[in-house]
């Protein structure tokens, strides 16, 4: 076991000025690859510029000499792929003649197998079987609508009243001799498609065993992969990728899981002997798919694929704890009731307090309301905010005036007004100085709390906004939103799909710094209230 220094927080963190100083280095480094001519650079680069992270790692080896290490996340060219100049693949899969490239092309064999047999011998079956049960359907109705024309013709004979027994007792042998004859047809169409129902149905299980196959092959080789990805941590064990996540709630690791670029990096230099001592990922190129991502900018890691990993590989090391709790106000002196009647509060939240009680020991908005009128047989938040977020909240103090301001946020009649300092001038990059944002959102369910822009299925997001002046570069601007979704303001100040611009001080979407807080305060809040007639309107000024 190496004795480690302290290392920074992979999920909270600004990277130091030799992980700066690593960066721009990769820059140079690609821009010569870009430059060189050799299709293999660029191809590599292009690769790249369509959206990678890149990560940096300073570890230093026994002498003191400190060294600097790079990687990207996943794969480049479709292969595990040890570029000059780059940490390898935790385990190198991708080889040609590897075990798991053998096995997963005899999976896409059995793709093939199965896309063929589904359009060749299951669909000549099903054609086979629909035109005979076609057929027999047209015999069977012809019959039958000869059956129903000799009723009705037997009907109106009765209904004259002409008919004598003789002849009644005939009109009655003769419907059940159609009946039985309808019925001995069916069943005689019965017979006759039985054959084209049992190929059929071979065809069916045939499929079915060919996809049970290719399940049970692909849940082996994942399993053979889980267990082949081994990690090693700071205090010198191993432990695969199946049992990492076999702690978590998912159990089974996603896809993707170890080929991010903080796991490369320290598998390299535990591997090396070295010890790590800062780290930080950065963006590089186009964002993908709806995120936030900016080129050149910072990222902690993720929380889905990496927290369980990274957990693992830190142990036996010092971290550093997250630098938000650096910028966070404590509550006894930031906190403020501003308005108080029988029915609700209006409170005012510092930066950096949660709204409702977490996981952790945190105290909430909430808790410390509730130590603040102890009396109160009832109290509830009848709305949140973001922790990093400042600002206007209300409290209930009863089940009737909780489900009527919950009953009026969700109706969108409560009028709420946000102000924040966003990066960048809005005159510079010439954008309008007032309009709406609609952006719809949806969760990243594997880097929670994190959100991005999804027009295929995301929830309706609509913001309208207003600049009300630029300070040294900076554009303060009013957001008024008229939906309320997770990070809905952050999103979309800082996508390119809208404003283009983060909050100042947001560690999500923009640009983290050491001890600088969120930039956004919900600073105005205004709504009718049944339960007593009257109506409220309160603001605060925003701190920053």
């Amino acid at each position: 076991m190496i004795n480690f220094a302290v290392m920074n927080n992979p999920f909270d963190y600004v990277p130091g000025e030799e992980c700066q100083a690593a960066f721009r280095e990769l820059l140079l480094r690609l821009e010569r690859l870009r430059e060189s001519g050799r299709s293999e650079d660029v191809n590599f680069c292009r690769e790249l510029a369509e959206g990678k992270m890149l990560g940096v790692l300073i570890a230093e080896d026994s002498t003191g000499v400190r060294h600097r290490l790079f990687a990207f996340s996943g794969q480049i060219g479709g292969a595990g792929f040890h570029f000059p100049g780059f940490v390898g693949p935790v385990i190198d899969y991708l080889q040609p003649e590897g075990y798991f490239k053998i096995h997963e092309r005899d999976i896409s064999r059995q793709n093939e197998e199965i896309s063929r047999f589904e359009k060749e011998v299951l669909a000549k079956a099903r054609d086979r079987y629909e035109e005979a049960e076609s057929l027999s359907e047209v015999r069977i109705n012809n019959l039958r609508e000869k059956y129903n024309a000799s009723k009705r013709q037997r009907e109106e004979r009765r209904e004259s009243g002409k008919a004598d027994e003789s002849e009644l007792a005939e009109m009655i042998r003769q419907s059940q001799f159609e009946k039985a004859e309808l019925r001995r047809l069916k069943g005689r169409e019965k017979e006759r498609l039985l054959p084209f129902a049992e190929e059929l149905a071979r065809a069916k299980n045939q499929l079915q065993g060919m996809k049970e196959k290719r399940k049970c092959d692909s849940e082996r080789l994942q399993s053979w992969l889980f267990t082949e990805f081994r990690l090693l941590n700071a205090a010198g064990e191993w432990k695969s990728l199946r049992d990492i996540f076999a702690e978590t709630p998912w159990k089974i690791p996603p896809s993707g899981a170890g080929e991010c670029c903080a796991p490369k990096l320290l598998q390299a230099a535990y591997l090396k002997g070295w010890t790590p001592i800062e780290m930080a990922e950065y963006w590089y190129g186009k964002p993908k798919g709806g995120e936030v991502r900016r080129h050149g900018e910072h990222y902690p890691a993720c929380r889905g694929k990496c927290l369980p990993v990274l957990s693992w590989m830190l142990r036996g090391m010092e971290v550093s704890p997250p630098i938000g709790e650096d910028c966070r106000a404590t509550p006894e002196s930031a906190a403020k009731v501003i308005y108080e009647t029988v029915l609700f509060c209006v409170v005012s939240k510092p930066s950096g307090m949660l709204s409702v009680p977490g996981k952790g020991k945190s105290e909430s908005i909430e808790d410390w309301l509730k130590s603040k009128y102890p009396d109160k047989g009832f109290l509830k938040m009848a709305h949140r905010l973001d922790q990093d977020t400042s600002g206007l909240m209300i409290a209930a103090f009863t089940p009737d005036s909780y489900k009527e301001l919950q009953a009026q946020f969700a109706l969108r009649k409560i009028e709420k007004e946000y102000e924040a300092l966003l990066d960048g001038d809005y005159k510079a990059l010439d954008i309008p100085p007032m309009g709406r944002i609609e952006l719809p959102l949806s969760a990243d369910i594997l880097d929670r709390p994190r959100q991005y822009v999804d027009f295929a299925t995301g929830k309706e997001a609509l913001t309208e906004y207003e600049f009300i002046g630029v300070e040294e570069g900076r554009s303060r601007v009013v957001f008024r939103p008229r939906t309320g979704r997770t990070h809905q303001l952050r999103i979309h100040a800082a996508s390119e799909s809208g404003l283009g611009m983060p909050i100042v001080g947001d560690r999500l979407y923009g640009k983290r710094r050491a001890r600088e807080r969120l930039h956004l305060h919900a600073r105005r809040v205004e709504f009718d209230f049944p339960l007593d007639g009257r109506h409220y309107s309160f603001e605060v000024h925003a701190p920053f």
